[in-house]
């Protein structure tokens, strides 16, 4: 078997919308959604669909309106043709990361020479844990495996990590600011295509403060002390206490969106007069502790920056899915990515976690600011629940 360079080629995405009955996308179904961006993909790009080798799609959630292989039916109601294929994956919240990664290697392996790869989340229709897995619902399996809700391994973490409530609010303003500067700045504006006129992010807090972000309570304080912080600390007694320091101002929110990403090779972009625009260089997976549960993504990311014979400091842009202030500051600490580096344009606790779809989101925003700014590597990674990570290192590829 031989390998091949594998690019990506285009990336298109919808805005963010609350992921509640409130939200500008709630009226669509997923499918639908997936639909809306298929014909946007043929539209900008003047593709054949029937050149597409296989559709794979990150859900989080595959169950109601989001199970039964939703990219199977999607590429179906989008008169793709009967012959392009489609499955969903679910690696939890890096599901969509997870399948840029797995399409980019069948192409490597020469499985497929053009594909999507992407993800999809609606969650104000299909709720987080509607699946209930044994991993959500059964005591028993809580228990032994340690599973607790994200919001308190946030906590957990910024306890061993000693950071304070006033930097992790820092955090949360930075974000916020920086979100809202990119759109002002159209930063955003080439990706996303507009689903029933709505085109922007919703969830973006402008005129936030530290004032106001200090007043937020806690938030996941009355689920500790329901059992989840019991948990937590059977597993690491040298917290002590799990000191609830994140808000909702420093939390990822909760979106309903989908992601496109076309990959292929140069052979298969020239045959359908597309140009690449980054190269996909290598994928990483990682797991760590699962109470821990949110470091894996920054493992990943060091993984394949050392698979790629690289170094923190040759990366131009860190996408880095925002899971609580507290793991955003360690990655920053750790990696010696400042803000000018690491989500240069906000991040998810601005703009929505849109769990199936965030880390294709992630990924093509990566390259559009490799782009903007002329830097030659990026990275894009997003940790998942019971201590999952993914990320991939892409190369701008100018035509």
């Amino acid at each position: 078997m031989t390998t091949r360079d594998v690019y990506v080629l285009e990336y298109l995405r919808t805005a963010r919308g609350k992921g509640s009955a409130k939200g500008s996308l709630h009226h669509l179904s997923p499918t639908e959604l997936v639909v809306r961006l298929q014909h946007a993909l043929v539209e900008r790009t003047g593709l054949d669909p029937g050149r597409i080798d296989d559709v794979t799609l990150g859900l989080a959630s595959q169950s109601g309106e989001q199970g039964a292989n939703l990219p199977r039916t999607a590429a179906l109601l989008a008169g793709w043709g009967d012959r392009v294929p489609g499955v969903s994956l679910n690696r939890f919240c890096a599901s969509g990361i997870d399948a840029v990664a797995q399409t980019a290697a069948r192409v490597r392996a020469e499985d497929l020479d053009l594909a999507v790869a992407g993800g999809v989340e609606s969650v104000s229709r299909v709720p987080m844990f509607s699946d209930d897995g044994p991993l959500w619902s059964d005591p028993d399996t809580i228990r032994r495996v340690g599973s607790i809700h994200m919001g308190i391994a946030a906590d957990l973490n910024a306890t061993l990590d000693g950071w304070k409530r006033d930097e992790l609010d820092a955090y949360g303003l930075e974000t916020q600011t920086k979100a809202a500067a990119a759109w002002d700045a159209g930063r955003y504006a080439r990706a996303v295509v507009p689903i029933d006129g709505f085109a922007a992010d919703e969830l973006v807090r402008r005129g936030t403060t530290l004032e106001g972000l200090a007043a937020l309570p806690p938030a996941f304080a009355e689920l500790g002390a329901a059992g989840q912080d019991a948990i937590a600390l059977a597993a690491h007694p040298e917290a002590g206490a799990v000191e609830h320091r994140h808000t909702v101002g420093t939390s990822p929110a909760l979106a309903d969106a989908a992601a496109l990403v076309l990959l292929g090779t140069r052979a298969a972009a020239e045959a359908s007069g597309l140009a690449p625009r980054a190269r996909v260089l290598a994928a990483a997976t990682a797991s760590t502790d699962p109470v821990i549960m949110l470091t894996a993504g920054q493992q990943a990311v060091e993984k394949v920056i050392a698979k790629a014979g690289l170094r923190p400091t040759d990366i131009d842009v860190f996408e880095f899915a925002e899971a609580f202030s507290a793991l955003c500051l360690r990655f920053r600490r750790d990696l010696g990515a400042g803000p000018d580096r690491m989500n240069p344009n906000g991040g998810t606790i601005a703009m929505g976690h849109a769990f199936g779809a965030t880390g294709a989101i992630l990924l093509g925003q990566c390259v559009e600011e490799l782009h903007e700014r002329g830097g030659r590597y990026g990275v894009a990674a997003v940790s998942g629940a019971a201590g999952l990570g993914v990320a991939v290192l892409v190369e701008r590829v100018d035509a």
